[in-house]
């Protein structure tokens, strides 16, 4: 069995990305509930433990508190931030309310043993808390501090149970991947043996063991193509793909897919053009998230119909991956809901066919290495993401014929504009979007009310959190000059700085 790290999701948006990190380092990490039972906690044989940071205060009575037995197992236990602050209570210390600290702070070490070996004397760690330990419990040290929190990171002098106040897994926190190198692979003695060589032999094994015939839908995108790849090697012409062009594609993007999966990759391949179903579905809404439900259904009835036809199916596979399982509300933990997936949220409960991910555990990242070891083309799996729903949530407001072309001729050059310039493979997502907004324009001497467009283009790693791309001010003028020269209806174009959070990476 794989050595793993297990995580105990209480809610924090950063949960996710403490597997994101240790896999980094090729040991499997997985999260779970908070409450967790614990035969079920066993039947995973973890390493070690880590307990999430979260939004909760451990004093308020309705606070997310796991089984007692963990503290109980013998294994190293890490607590981040929340899970910091149980630990302190746990063990018998003191928790208080403090003034909200969040941001960057000087962290100190006062101890560079175990958890905190060889990351300097000092270092910026990220802070997002409102409760901080008043008390450390007996029996515990203070091994790291920081101006406004004394016990910013405490280790007990007998068990390998540790607490720090900050986020290790954020990029803000220097060293931080350092720190959780130092828990997993050096107090938990985990191997590092997660790799993308032993998915991809561990998943065909798995999936080969499927009874019946599978239909997968692909978009052709990285995330539906590696699907349908690894359950072709799995179970061969008892897979059936289907292509479904909603309307909603990019500019050439139907026949650029069709063309792929026809010619170049051996599979059953079948194209419906059912745009005129999906532009029906979408009249008069402007909500994103009926957009989103309507497009999961009206996908999952031509897929319905199609295996009525052509079957019988059993199961209906989708590239679902890790980000759109945690966006979607169906992560494990006390967390919010940000938005449906159409391959999540949005499948009706009258599906009649079981429903098969074998990517739902991956992130973005480790679906391209996956890519590229079954042979994907490398400008397909590095393409940027496109999101399921189409250009549908890059119209706000109802999806109009004229706003889709608008997207889709600005998405093209913004992408165009990128690869010129030699920054397409640098930037993660990049596309343009548009909605009712309205301003004035100069055309000709003569006064236009036309439409806005909004440029969006983002750095990431996995699609958890993003930072606006600092493109030269030469090439946004070139795409936005191109915009408004070529789209006669569009007079301003703007340019998204927000990151991720606060926003998101699609505007819906």
């Amino acid at each position: 069995m794989t050595d793993r790290i297990t995580v105990l999701d209480f809610g924090s948006q950063y949960s996710h990305l403490i597997c994101r990190r240790i896999r980094e380092f090729s040991v499997y990490a997985d999260l779970v509930p908070y409450d967790i039972g614990m035969d079920e906690l066993q039947r995973r044989n973890p390493k070690g433990i880590i307990l999430s940071g979260g939004p909760s205060s451990v004093s308020s009575p309705d606070a997310p508190i796991p089984d007692g037995g963990i503290f109980e197992m013998g294994l190293p236990l890490l607590g981040i931030c929340y899970g910091h602050q149980l630990i302190v209570d746990r063990y018998g210390g003191m928790v208080k309310r403090a003034n909200r600290e969040y941001g960057s702070s000087l962290l100190t070490i006062d101890n560079d043993a175990d958890l905190l070996h060889g990351i300097g004397s000092s270092v910026r760690a990220w802070m997002s808390h409102g409760d901080e330990a008043e008390q450390v419990p007996g029996g515990f040290d203070v091994v790291g501090h920081t101006e406004s929190s004394k016990a910013a990171a405490i280790a007990s002098q007998t068990e390998p149970v540790y607490g720090i106040q900050f986020h290790p897994e954020v990029v803000h926190t220097e060293q931080g991947t350092r720190i959780l190198e130092n828990f997993v692979l050096h107090i938990c003695g985990a191997r590092q043996e997660w790799t993308m060589d032993k998915f991809v032999d561990a998943t065909v094994a798995r999936l080969s063991r499927t009874e019946g015939s599978v239909l997968c839908g692909v978009s052709g995108g990285v995330d539906s193509t590696v699907a349908a790849l690894l359950i072709h090697r799995a179970v061969g012409d008892r897979l059936q793909c289907v292509f479904v062009d909603n309307g909603l594609l990019r500019m050439g993007e139907a026949n650029e897919i069709s063309c792929m999966f026809a010619d170049n990759f051996g599979v059953n391949f079948a194209a419906i053009d059912a745009s005129d179903s999906f532009m029906e579905a979408l009249r008069g809404v402007s909500d994103p998230e009926v957009k989103r439900k309507r497009i999961g259904e009206v996908f999952v009835r031509v897929f319905t119909e199609f295996a009525k036809g052509n079957g019988p199916f059993r199961w209906l596979a989708q590239g679902t991956l890790y980000p759109d399982v945690i966006e979607s509300g169906v992560s494990k933990g006390p967390a919010a809901v940000i938005k449906s997936h159409h391959n999540v949220g949005g499948l009706p409960s009258w599906l009649d066919l079981e429903v098969l991910e074998p990517l739902r555990d991956l992130y973005k990242d480790e679906v391209r290495e996956v890519a590229r070891l079954l042979g994907v083309p490398k400008e397909i799996y590095m393409r940027h993401p496109f999101p399921g729903p189409g250009l549908a949530v890059r119209i706000m407001g109802e999806v109009t014929p004229e706003k889709l072309e608008i997207a889709r001729v600005a998405g093209r050059i913004v992408e165009d504009e990128l690869a010129d310039a030699g920054l397409y493979n640098d930037t993660w997502q990049a596309y343009a979007a548009v909605g009712d907004d309205k301003a004035v324009g100069v055309v000709g001497d003569e006064r236009m009310y036309g439409n806005v467009v909004m440029i969006r283009v983002v750095d990431s790693t996995d699609a958890m959190t993003a930072d606006w791309s600092r493109l030269p001010h030469g090439l946004l003028e070139k795409m936005s000059n191109r915009i408004t020269n070529e789209i006669d209806s569009v007079t301003w174009v703007t340019y998204a700085i927000s990151s991720k959070p606060p926003a998101t990476i699609e505007p819906q």
